[in-house]
C-alpha cells in the first residue's frame, strides 16, 4: 500500500512510485505512436482521410467510462471488504486477549502460561492466515509461536490458519474442564473465535472467487480496439493534435482497466495491495505486549510502499 502526502501540483506530474503509469506505458506509448503515424499521414495525404462525425467514439466512450467505472467500483468493493476483514481480526484478537486477561489469574504460572500460549496461538493463526492470502510458504514467521508438538499436529493440515483456530480451541474446552473458566465465559471466548474464523473465511471467499473472466475479457478488447481506433476518428477534427489527446484518453482507460485489475486482488504484493505483513506485525504486537512478551520491530514504509 503506498503511504505518502498527497504531492503539490508540481510534483503531481512527476510522481511515479505508486503510480500506475509504469504498468501501462507500453500501451500508452503505442497508442500514441499510432496516432503521429496517422496524423503524418493526414498532413500529407489528407484525401485518405475522410471527414467522420466522432459521435460513435463518442457514445463508445461514454460506455466504456461507464463499463470501467462499474468494474472499478466492483475492484474497490473487494479491496475494502479485504482491509475490513482484517481490521476485524485486529479487533476480535485484541477482545480474545481481554477476555482472556479478565478470566484467567496472570499472577500464578499456570494463568500466565494459558494466557501466553493462546496468544502465541492467536499470533500464529494471524501469520499463517497472511501466508494462505498471498501463497507463500504457510510456515513463515510461525516458529516463534508454535511449538515442536504444535507443528507435529498440524503437519497434515490442508488449512493451517483453520487448524490454528481448531488447537485455540482446543486451550479454550481445557481451561473449562479444569474448571478455570465457566460455561458461560468459555461461550463468549468462542464467540471472539468464531469471530476469527468469519473474518478469516472472508478472505477466503475474495481471494477463492475472481471476478469473472468473461467480463473482464470484454472490457480489455473494447478498451483495446477504442484506443486503437481513436487517432482515426480524430485525426480530420484535430490534425496534428491527435497524438496528444489519443494519449491522454488511453493513460485514463488503460489506467482504470489496470488499477481495477489491481485492486480486485487484495492480498497480493503489488504497491496498491493491502498491507498485510504490517497488518499481521501489527497484531502481533498487541498481542505480545498484553502478556509481556519481546516484541518485534513494527513494519515502516520503504519507499512509501508498505508491505
Amino acid at each position: 500500500m503506498i503511504v505518502r502526502r498527497n504531492p503539490g501540483f508540481l510534483r503531481l506530474f512527476l510522481v511515479v512510485r505508486g503510480s500506475i503509469l509504469p504498468k501501462i506505458l507500453p500501451k500508452v506509448l503505442i497508442i500514441t505512436l499510432l496516432a503521429l503515424l496517422v496524423a503524418e499521414l493526414h498532413k500529407y495525404f489528407p484525401d485518405l482521410f475522410p471527414d467522420y462525425t466522432t459521435a460513435p467514439f463518442t457514445l463508445l466512450g461514454i460506455s466504456l467510462s461507464l463499463f470501467l467505472g462499474f468494474r472499478n467500483n466492483a475492484s474497490y468493493d473487494r479491496w475494502w471488504e479485504g482491509r475490513r476483514q482484517w481490521g476485524q481480526m485486529l479487533i476480535d484478537s485484541r477482545n480474545l486477549s481481554r477476555q482472556l486477561a479478565t478470566l484467567l489469574d496472570f499472577e500464578v504460572p499456570e494463568g500466565r502460561q494459558r494466557l501466553r500460549r493462546i496468544a502465541h496461538l492467536n499470533a500464529a493463526f494471524v501469520h499463517a492466515a497472511r501466508n494462505r492470502m498471498r501463497g507463500i510458504d504457510p510456515w513463515h514467521l510461525l516458529d516463534d509461536h508454535l511449538s515442536a508438538a504444535d507443528r507435529t499436529m498440524l503437519a497434515g493440515r490442508g488449512n493451517l490458519p483453520a487448524g490454528i483456530l481448531h488447537l485455540i480451541g482446543q486451550e479454550l474446552g481445557g481451561c473449562f474442564r479444569r474448571g478455570e473458566i465457566s460455561d458461560i465465559a468459555l461461550r463468549d471466548l468462542n464467540t471472539s473465535v468464531n469471530s476469527l474464523s468469519l473474518a478469516y473465511g472472508s478472505c477466503e471467499r475474495i481471494l477463492n472467487t475472481p471476478l469473472p473472466f468473461a467480463y473482464m475479457l470484454l472490457l480489455h478488447r473494447t478498451a483495446y480496439l477504442y484506443c486503437l481506433l481513436l487517432p482515426w476518428g480524430l485525426v480530420a477534427a484535430l490534425g496534428l493534435a491527435t497524438p496528444v489527446i489519443s494519449a491522454i484518453i488511453a493513460y485514463t482507460f488503460f489506467g482504470f482497466d489496470a488499477l481495477s485489475e489491481e485492486l480486485a486482488s487484495p492480498f497480493g504484493t503489488e504497491a496498491n495491495d493491502l498491507p498485510l505483513n504490517a497488518m499481521a506485525r501489527n497484531i502481533e504486537i498487541e498481542l505480545l505486549e498484553a502478556v509481556g512478551e519481546p516484541l518485534p520491530p513494527r513494519l515502516t514504509p520503504k519507499n512509501h510502499v508498505l508491505l
